[in-house]
């Protein structure tokens, strides 16, 4: 089953989820299995983050819209990442980085 993660940072009506939701729709996530935070990645207590990585079973795949939606520390990246493979869950990014400004 996909399942989705997604962030923003600000609850400022400045962002909103629309277009991670819209992409994580076209992905064919159910939006009931989609799960939101709204709150700046540097903070460790993300509720739905929490719920997300509750629900995830071996099988499943995690999608996440970007990178940084997930996680703002390549540590806490890398550790995530590593703890869902180690229980049988994928993890796929949506957006890529562009070759122009990758880095060298």
């Amino acid at each position: 089953m996909l399942i989705g993660y997604m962030r923003v940072s600000k609850a400022d009506a400045s962002q909103d989820h629309t277009l991670q939701l819209d992409a994580m729709k076209a992905q064919g996530i159910d939006p009931s299995d989609i799960y939101k935070d709204t709150i700046t990645g540097s903070r460790d207590e993300r509720p739905g983050m929490d719920a997300c990585l509750k629900a995830l079973r071996s099988g499943d795949v995690l999608v996440v819209s970007n990178l940084d939606r997930f996680g703002r520390l390549t540590r806490h990246l890398t550790n995530t990442v590593e703890d869902l493979a180690a229980c049988g869950v994928g993890f796929k990014v949506l957006i890529r980085i562009p070759r122009k400004i990758q880095a060298r």
